[in-house]
């Protein structure tokens, strides 16, 4: 017997079959807190979502109550990020087996498996044959600056980038996998106006903007610089319960406040993912309200 959808849902999920996304990220935690909206929005709407998360997230501070039935932060990391994949939707999670890199300027940075300090022709070649086996026609990673300046997205920023050419290259090793060229490239952005605004409303909350999150190591007032233009706007008011509760998987990290009045401010303010295209390079005409647009359906891969 066939499951009776919502009206329209049927006709909604008919007409993405055949769409795939693929989100390559840095740590456990980056695909709820930063993207969740996105990647939740398309996987109820029948899209094809797949995670690729370079480190276990093995650098921080978890409470010791949390360590219990755990060996080490990694496989609590793992373990919070497989609870989350569930409730997103996601099909597939893949990691690179890296190490999370730390903040800028801490040793970490220097451990020899660190992301941060592995060549980026080292990862792209992880990469790209998750690119041509999972062929997503929408890729999406951070911006240049990696969101707010972790050496691991800035890292994971550059080597989706070459990734992303080099999957559709045919010269490119290796060649067990036909060469397969995404059609587009996002970069997801906080909104910087938006940051500005919080800046100068946090202190009012006894919080130090340029001291910000659990380990007081992220600098809103910096982070809010850069102005990238905004290519695409995806409303995930829809799935906003979802992004939640995939949130409150990682109960080891401390997200976005969602309690009391500035938790209130920070859902009003934050109800949409915001992004620049990379590719194609042509801005388009107006602001894209699905990354899909323009994208024809196939049902490869």
């Amino acid at each position: 017997m066939q499951a009776r959808t919502p009206s329209g849902q049927a006709d909604r999920e008919s007409s993405t079959h055949g769409l795939r996304l693929m989100a390559i990220l840095a740590h456990p935690d980056d695909e709820s807190f930063g993207t969740g909206g996105t990647l939740a929005l398309y996987a109820q709407r029948g899209v094809r979502v797949h995670l690729i998360c370079a480190t276990r997230g093995e650098v921080g501070n978890v409470p010791p109550k949390m360590m219990q039935g755990f060996k080490h932060i990694a496989e609590l990391r793992e373990h919070e990020l497989r609870c989350a994949a569930q409730v997103l939707g996601l099909e597939g999670v893949h990691f690179l087996d890296y190490r999370d890199s730390g903040m800028p300027g801490s040793p970490d940075n220097q451990h020899p498996r660190a992301l941060a300090a592995t060549p980026v022709d080292e990862v792209v070649s992880k990469l790209v044959p998750l690119l041509r086996r999972w062929r997503p026609q929408v890729v999406i990673t951070f911006d240049p600056i990696g969101g707010y300046c972790h050496p691991d997205h800035v890292a994971i920023h550059h080597a989706a980038v070459q990734a992303f050419h080099a999957a559709g290259d045919p010269a490119y090793a290796p060649q067990d996998l036909p060469a397969y060229q995404p059609q587009k490239l996002y970069f997801h952005i906080f909104p910087r106006r938006l940051m500005r605004w919080l800046s100068r409303l946090l202190p009012w909350f006894g919080i130090d903007p340029q001291r910000f999150g659990r380990n007081q190591d992220i600098d809103l007032v910096q982070i809010s610089q850069p102005d990238y233009p905004v290519h695409a706007r995806i409303n995930y008011r829809p799935v906003g319960a979802t992004k939640q509760q995939a949130s409150a998987c990682h109960a080891s990290q401390e997200g976005p406040p969602s309690a009391g009045l500035l938790g209130l401010i920070f859902r009003l303010g934050f109800q949409h993912d915001t992004y620049m295209r990379a590719h194609p390079p042509t801005p388009p005409r107006q602001i894209e309200r699905d990354l899909f647009e323009g994208i024809t359906p196939d049902v490869d891969g």
